[in-house]
């Protein structure tokens, strides 16, 4: 643990309107830097150093140290460091954990020079290897500063969570950077109260301190390119990873780009690299699998699904489900999925894994979790706008924001009924609230089928679903959703929390897989792809573009447009779902006409037979949407009740 302290001249002329003219300004400069470190000595006893930049064209460039020596007691390890070079420069402050391991496959792999045993010189190794993606192998508690003098560039972080501490402050044209405020003080800085931050908390909720002008937080360090590359190379790795067993791996392919995107990674991994696909060998071809609807539906993308696999080269095979075809299945993917499902896609799930089990196949790679990690849903535009994006300049004017994100979630609401759900959205609750007022969970809520219930439910005093989202979170991560995470971030959580784990990965994902014994492998869950997502600007996932508008799941896109046609590169989000309108008398409307009968609602117990008596009229012959998914979600209760002989429920 150490002591930093740095000056950066932000234009030519910094502090007193002077250039920086040589040796005089360089032992002025030296002198200055000393008496910064000497005010947080506390933090450095063991060795003292300053550089210095003497390149005039530069301006004032000043880094100085005091070192705790812990790793490497000899002088060795005193710092600022410097590359074997010369042209990058360093101080580092905290412990940077397996630079062991770090530094023998750096030497291994790139040839590079170490000059210590200590572990801050793994800084300057990582960043001559991987440029500014050298963030993401450092491990530990640090804080530090480098300078780059080939590239002109500076860089000043610090770890994760803040355990080290970093503060800055511009003063005359100059950057401040130090381990502790009073190391400004020497450095011409003049202490002043920022009563603002004191009355409102913005010193422990934001990245102000008790002092005007001085700030703790440091912006994003990587341009938009080291983003995208970041995510395209953890995408490779968790579809390469997951392409490891010892029998044939296909892949789920629809038309849209998240599944098109693991369909493209594999056969990269396979045509050009040499991966095998599980036991297929890399000369043989990736093997896809897809649903294809009835044309006339409006929700079939076989087509696209086909001019994906013809621009890739792989073999795709295709379920056709008609409506005959989804009432056979009813009953047996409810018995499957056991729970109800608004839509009947996950039908169409429970079918297509019927395909890959005849053809031999036990594994399949699927595009799951995309949207809930990239923000992909439209759902969630409202909460993608509800704050400033501070990480990053989106380009949007903060008029525009507040007037689209108000807007989107208007529209939002006005959607549910096109799902089926029909709770509306009014005053904000508690629960709302709590989660700093996102629109996302009013979404999640939206369809709970209440108005069907019989009346003794109602002596049950439910809680309001968006309460019991919000009361399902812990209070640590409350206060983070309050105080730090922006509004997309805490939408995603809870998203993320719910419906993906419980409703998504269960009827679209394990339990219409294994009905069949399919595995089914979720690269977009990849815990390091999703921490690295996690940290990508808001205004990098969702892009707004004056002529464009907003593209979802931007640096997706982005990392994968190699991989996938323009067609899908360019295609707005169509959520996976399943025709819900059929015609009456036909195998769907007979199948829950059996099931949707006086004697099996009223043996449901919570469900009120006076109240889902039309529906099916209202469904096929009035086609109201809002009647047909309720209808739906009755009679898989109907099912399960039978299949699990369930009692019925009573108020006592």
């Amino acid at each position: 643990m150490c002591g930093i302290s740095a000056i950066v001249a932000l234009s030519d002329t910094a502090r007193d309107g002077r250039r920086f003219r040589g040796v005089d300004d360089e032992d002025a400069l030296r002198r200055e830097m000393e008496d910064s470190l000497q005010l947080i000595k506390h933090r450095g006893p063991d060795a003292s150093g300053t550089w210095v930049n003497s390149d005039q064209r530069i301006g004032e460039l000043v880094l100085g140290h005091n070192r705790l020596a812990i790793n490497d007691l000899s002088p060795c390890g005193n710092q600022p460091l410097h590359s074997a070079d010369n042209t990058t420069h360093a101080i580092v402050n905290g412990e940077l954990y397996g630079h062991e391991k770090l530094k023998a496959d750096l030497v291994q792999s790139t040839g590079y020079q170490f000059l210590s045993n200590c572990d801050s010189e793994i800084v300057l190794a990582l960043y001559e290897a991987y440029g500014l993606r050298f963030l993401q192998y450092l491990k530990g508690e640090f804080s530090f500063c480098l300078y780059d003098s080939r590239k002109k560039l500076f860089i000043a972080a610090r770890d994760r969570y803040g355990i080290k501490p970093l503060f800055w402050t511009i003063q005359k044209q100059r950057l401040l950077v130090a381990a502790e405020i009073k190391a400004f003080i020497p450095l011409g800085w003049r202490p002043e109260w920022d009563v603002q931050s004191l009355g409102e908390g913005g010193w422990n909720f934001d990245d102000r301190t008790l002092f005007k002008d001085v700030r703790k937080r440091i912006r994003d360090v990587r341009n938009e390119s080291d983003i995208i590359q970041g995510v395209r190379d953890r995408l490779m790795e968790a579809v390469r990873v997951r392409l490891r067993a010892d029998v044939p791996i296909g892949v789920y392919l629809s038309g849209g780009i998240d599944s098109s995107v693991i369909a493209g990674l594999a056969t990269h991994l396979s045509k050009d690299l040499g991966t095998n696909i599980g036991s297929i060998p890399s000369e043989d071809r990736v093997t896809c699998f897809s649903v294809q609807f009835d044309e006339t539906s409006g929700f079939d993308e076989s087509d696209i699904a086909e001019r994906t696999a013809e621009y890739l080269g792989v073999r795709l095979h295709k379920k056709h489900m008609n409506e005959e075809e989804i009432a056979l299945r009813f009953e047996d993917a409810t018995w499957h999925c056991e729970h109800h499902n608004r839509d009947l896609n996950y039908v169409g799930k429970f079918a297509l894994s019927e395909v890959p089990r005849d053809l031999g196949f036990k594994v399949v790679l699927t595009g799951e979790g995309a949207d809930e990690i990239f923000t992909g849903y439209p759902e969630f535009l409202s909460d993608v706008l509800r704050e400033a994006d501070m990480t990053w300049d989106s380009g949007l004017p903060e008029n525009h924001r507040l007037s689209i994100s108000n807007k989107a979630e208007v529209e939002a609401n006005g959607g549910h009924g096109l799902i089926g759900a029909e709770r509306a959205v009014q005053n904000m609750s508690d629960g709302r609230r709590k989660l700093n007022g996102i629109a996302t969970v009013a979404t999640m809520s939206a369809s709970i089928p209440s108005s069907i219930f019989a009346d003794w439910t109602a002596n049950l005093d439910p809680v309001d679903p968006e309460d019991v989202i919000a009361n399902d979170i812990r209070p640590n991560v409350i206060e983070k959703m309050q105080q730090k995470w922006h509004p997309i971030n805490t939408a995603q959580y809870v998203w993320t929390k719910g419906h993906l784990a419980n409703q998504l990965m269960s009827c679209l994902g394990d339990r219409t897989e294994m009905a069949h014994s399919i595995e089914g492998r979720t690269p977009f869950l990849d815990h390091q792809l999703t921490e690295y997502v996690n940290n990508i600007p808001p205004s990098l996932k969702v892009k707004w573009n004056r002529d464009k508008g907003f593209t979802a799941k931007y640096a997706l896109r982005e990392a994968m447009k190699s991989f996938v046609t323009p067609e899908v590169y360019e295609r707005a989000k169509h959520p996976y779902g399943a025709p819900i309108s059929y015609p009456v008398g036909g195998p769907l409307h007979k199948l829950l006409n059996t099931l949707l009968t006086e004697a099996n609602v009223e043996n449901l117990g919570f469900v009120s037979w006076n109240k889902v008596k039309t529906l099916l009229d209202r469904a096929f012959r009035k086609k109201e949407a809002v009647a047909g998914r309720l209808a739906i979600v009755v009679a898989q209760w109907v099912v399960l009740a039978q299949r699990f002989h369930i009692p019925t429920a009573s108020q006592a």
